[in-house]
This record gives C-alpha cells, structure tokens and sequence, in this order.
C-alpha cells in the first residue's frame, strides 16, 4: 500500500521521493503561491469542483496564471485513482509563481496525497479542545487592505501553523481566532459554525475568512432539511451561548468543539444530524459554477 502519491499536471505519476521543486521556486522561498486540501475517500475527490473553482480565485487573487481546471482534474483523479479506495487520503493542490528571478517561469504544479493525520478520527468522533486567539486585525482590514490577502488560500502558513503549535502548549486542539472588536473570525484550518435551535451561522466572508468549503456543503444541505442558514457576524460571547459549535473543514470534515477555553461544551441533541448533513454535502455532485 502506497504511503504518497505525486501527480504532476501532465498526468503523470511520480516517485514523490525525487526532487520535483528546484532550490529557487519562489513557493519555497517565499510561501507565494496557493493550494488547497481535499478529503479522498472511495477512490475519489469529494467536492473537487468547488476545490477547482476556489484554487482559481486564489490564483487570482495573487494575480497567478488562472488554473486551467480539465488539466487539473485529470491529475487529481489520476493521484485518487492511485491511491485507491481502501483508506481515506489527503490531497494537496499546489501552485507557485515558479522560479526566483526567471522570466516567463512556469509555476510548480502538482498533487500530492498523504495518509489522513490521526487526530482526524478522534476529532470526528470526539471533537475538539479549543482556544480563542485573537489575530491582531479588525474585521475591517480585508476590504480596506486587499493587497494582505485575506480570503486566499495562500501557501505563507506559518503563522496559522505558530497558533496551533501554542494551543498544543497549552493543552488545546485547535484555535479560533479573533478581530481587534472581539468577533469570531475562523480557525487556522478551519471554518467557524455556530448552532442555535434550527440555525447555523457563520462569520461573512467581507470580515477576511477564508470561504470554507465543508461549511458551503453544509448549508446546502441544512437549507434543504429545514435549517437557517446565515453568514452572520457575532462576538466571543456568542460562541459561549451557542448550542454547539463546530469546526469545518475539508479533511476533518466537521469537529465540534467539546471545550472553549477550559469551559465544557455539551453535545446537543442535533449534533449527529449536523455531521450527517455535512456527509451528505459533501458527497453530492458540484460543478464550478456552484462556487460564486
């Protein structure tokens, strides 16, 4: 059994354990470029398209070439095909600027597939421990400063990275993080979901999260089964008041937080039905267009 699979954009199946990026790829040197995460289960790449349509607005956003997404298809369903069906996988879409100082250098693309990390079984299951960070801006800086990114999938991590490495130091799963005005904003892989009665709610995009696609799949479905859906801000104090809150995100899917900073948050009666309804989102057929 396979322990990676690397696909280049030609369709073309690798040796991931030979040199692929060379020293100078301005991805390395400088985290410019964009990918995306997609769960692969049963041989396939669930809500690929929706992945496709948002590496596109993350490319452009960095003002990258616009990803031609038939000859991005072919390489993830070439990488999921040979990863198999027997186990989940997580798969990596990564696009750079290409080479320092080169003109008219093509940008590294490729797709990689690793094993699922361990943690996502138990978050699944049991959910997560969680602290409130704050992230030093106000919810205004996204559409005031657009050249700082935020929305992009970008590949300059490491601060996302910093915030989990000191929740683990202080006995914690995962972040939320938060504005200057003390509103929710996102996690550092993940997209905030509050439940109250029939409601979920989720921070706007406009406030400079990241448009999360588990929790679009969730809204589709939730809208169907009867569910208020809002993209709607709201404070720290809320998540303390919320019936449930939830962590989404592509691998992990959905993770409800089981503690906010040391205080025990209860399961809900409905929360097997979020999880199922987030299943089933996922699992449905999407096209581009579906992502606006």
């Amino acid at each position: 059994m396979v322990d990676r699979v690397l696909v280049t954009l030609d369709g073309v199946v690798r040796d991931p354990g030979e040199p692929l990026i060379t020293a100078d790829d301005i991805g390395v040197l400088r985290g410019d470029g964009v990918f995306e995460t997609v769960l692969v289960r049963d041989g396939k790449a669930c809500a690929i398209e929706l992945h496709l349509a948002r590496l596109r607005r993350s490319a452009e956003a960095l003002e990258l070439p616009v990803p031609d997404p038939g000859r991005w298809r072919t390489a993830v369903e070439a990488a999921a095909k040979e990863w198999g069906t027997e186990r989940e996988g997580q798969l990596r879409l990564i696009l750079t600027r290409g080479r320092d100082g080169v003109d008219d250098a093509e940008g590294s693309a490729y797709v990689l597939v690793l094993p699922v990390a361990e943690r996502v079984g138990k978050a699944r299951a049991e959910g997560v421990s969680v602290i409130t960070l704050t992230r030093g801006v106000s919810v205004d800086l996204a559409q005031n400063a657009p050249w700082l990114l935020f929305g992009a999938k970008t590949l300059s991590y490491a601060t996302n990275m910093a915030a989990l490495r000191f929740a683990a130091r202080m006995g914690a799963d995962d972040v939320i993080f938060t504005s200057t005005e003390h509103r929710v904003l996102e996690g550092p892989r993940s997209t905030v979901v509050i439940q109250r009665d029939k409601q979920l709610i989720t921070p706007p995009a406009r406030q400079g999260v990241l448009p999360g696609i588990t929790q679009r799949a969730l809204f589709a479905e939730a809208e169907k089964a009867g569910w208020e859906c809002r993209y709607e801000s709201f404070f720290t104090a809320d998540l303390i008041t919320a019936e449930s809150i939830w962590l989404l995100s592509s691998v992990t899917l959905a993770a409800r937080v089981s503690s906010l900073d040391g205080l025990r948050m209860s399961a809900p009666e409905g929360a097997e039905e979020i999880s199922e309804l987030v299943e089933r989102g996922i699992a449905r057929p999407w096209k581009l267009a579906d992502w606006t």
